[in-house]
């Protein structure tokens, strides 16, 4: 037990909030995934706000996508943000796993223009094809796919995609995607691309995301 589970389970606060609160901190709590921590989030959401705020978090729930997760609040107060301990890390990305973020957001888009499943399922021959249009023609095509791979893989650990069990070249693009590429950043789709272009021919490795 780490020492957050530890406060948790022994402060004053409602057992049933601390079972909450816990799956909260280590990660996002989807509906389909837990349906019982879920229903408890929804019937207590404004006590877990007023829990989380006093760490320095906000609490961030779609209940029509069904998840919910935890973020660092927008300071007012650049002083006051600095003297706060950062319990949600900012990570740093590769630009190439920016680039396929970028590309599976703007197909989770299409996808949800056609109106029809509410899954996104892809097969990673399908991401390849994404991907190839931003290299050189000629491009080695092994080295490609263990690139794919390799940033999939990254993109899985990140939480926004989830291979299908017993098929681990199909993968389901989680809605969750929506929540860090929003609607502004897809209308400057086009711009983004011609940056990651220039950045990848640059061979430069991190952007912030």
């Amino acid at each position: 037990m780490d020492i957050t589970e530890h406060f948790l389970a022994n402060s004053p606060c409602d057992m049933e909030l601390s079972k909450v609160v816990v799956p909260l901190l280590k990660g996002v709590v989807y509906q389909e995934d837990n349906l019982g921590v879920w229903d408890s989030l929804l019937r207590m959401q404004a006590g877990v706000r007023d829990y989380v705020a006093v760490l320095g978090l906000e609490l961030l729930l779609d209940e029509a996508e069904g998840y919910a997760f935890l973020r660092s609040r927008q300071q007012d107060d650049e002083n006051a943000a600095g003297n706060m301990p950062r319990l949600v890390a900012r990570r740093q990305l590769s630009y190439p796993v920016s680039l396929l973020l970028a590309l599976l957001r703007k197909k989770l888009a299409e996808f949800d223009a056609l109106g029809g499943d509410t899954r996104l399922i892809l097969s990673r021959d399908e991401v390849v094809e994404l991907v190839r249009i931003f290299l050189p023609a000629g491009s080695n095509e092994v080295k490609l796919i263990d690139q794919v791979d390799t940033n999939l893989n990254k993109i899985v650990k990140l939480g926004f995609i989830r291979r299908l069990r017993g098929q681990k070249e199909m993968f389901e693009v989680r809605r969750i995607l929506k929540s860090f590429v929003d609607a502004q950043w897809l209308a400057e789709f086009d711009q983004r691309l011609e940056e990651y272009r220039q950045q990848l021919a640059d061979g430069q490795e991190a952007a912030d995301v």
